[in-house]
């Protein structure tokens, strides 16, 4: 039995916060961010909405898309680092709002990379045959935990949640390989105080290399080549971070999602967010082969080679 993506959804809140309008609160411009991050604008969410919420909203997309209910889900995995309290779980939050009344539900903390791991946990649970659909979402409300006052932080994240169902797909198609991958050791480089803290050199040298390793390795493993890659998604945390992917890749420009400069970085979300607006743009067709990566806190890492299609 071979899992894929069944149906996808996407919410990005209504408010957004140009670089112009950063110019007016801290000391930067909007010509420094485009240049260093590919960031025009982000989305952020007001108080009203939290992370269960735009979890919810992406997630109804979802299901619709996959021609399920949500009494037809039976395990449901958020990937977030922002959920709305420590407990109950984002996950468990999810489930009510739903009406999932069967699925077991939890949440996934691994960073950017978060959607990564949600995927390839899915994967194991579809294929084993021990159950048949199961949600995975990343959503993030990064607002919340951005310290506006530090410039260096402050222009890189936005709000957002993207949803995925799996279940089981034709033969060909869904998740052929993945690799996960962990390093403690580069904890301290960034993390959450009160607020995101984060070494920027050091993230930056880190994910443009496990950027472009990753995706190669997880070719090697399906048994293909860089040729056979259709299209490339990366985590949305950098252009240039993203660029040294694509370059590895030996892919042009057109072959590679680019939404930072819409969304800035929104974490677990943004791998996901992504993948909906290439499949709405017509960019992605019925059996394509994706790549999808991303890195984050922890550190983590996780990439995926994906044959598009139910």
């Amino acid at each position: 039995m071979n899992a894929g993506i069944i149906g996808i959804g996407r919410y990005t809140p209504e408010k957004v916060v140009t670089n112009a309008d950063l110019e007016k609160v801290m000391d930067t411009s909007d010509e420094w961010i485009r240049t260093r991050t590919g960031i025009e604008e982000r989305r952020i969410a007001d108080d009203s909405i939290d992370t269960s919420h735009m979890a919810a909203f992406a997630s109804e997309k979802a299901l619709k898309d996959a021609g399920i209910s949500a009494e037809d889900l039976d395990l449901i995995l958020v990937a977030t680092v922002t959920p709305d309290q420590p407990f109950p779980s984002v996950a468990c939050m999810l489930q009510e709002k739903l009406g999932a009344k069967k699925a077991a539900a939890m949440d996934i903390s691994a960073a950017c990379a978060g959607f990564m791991y949600g995927m390839v946990t899915a994967k194991q649970f579809v294929e084993s045959g021990a159950y048949q659909n199961v949600l995975v979402v990343g959503v993030e409300k990064l607002s919340k935990i951005t310290d506006w006052n530090d410039r260096n932080t402050a222009v890189l994240f936005g709000d957002g949640a993207g949803a995925a169902v799996i279940g089981p797909v034709s033969e060909g198609k869904g998740i052929l390989s993945f690799e996960l991958g962990a390093d403690g050791t580069g904890a301290k480089h960034l993390y959450q105080d009160e607020y995101i803290i984060m070494n920027g050199r050091e993230v930056f040298k880190f994910a443009v290399r496990q950027m472009g390793e990753s995706s190669v390795n997880v070719l090697e493993k399906a048994g293909l080549t860089k040729e056979d890659v259709d299209f490339l998604i990366p985590h949305q945390a950098n252009i240039r971070i993203m660029e040294a992917a694509r370059e590895r890749l030996e892919l042009p420009v057109e072959k590679m999602s680019k939404t930072v400069h819409k969304y800035g970085n929104t974490s677990a979300a943004s791998i996901p967010i992504s993948l909906v607006e290439e499949v709405e743009a017509g960019k992605i067709k019925d059996g394509d082969l994706i790549v999808m990566v991303g890195f984050g806190g922890g550190l983590t890492w996780g990439a995926i080679a994906l044959r598009w299609g139910r």
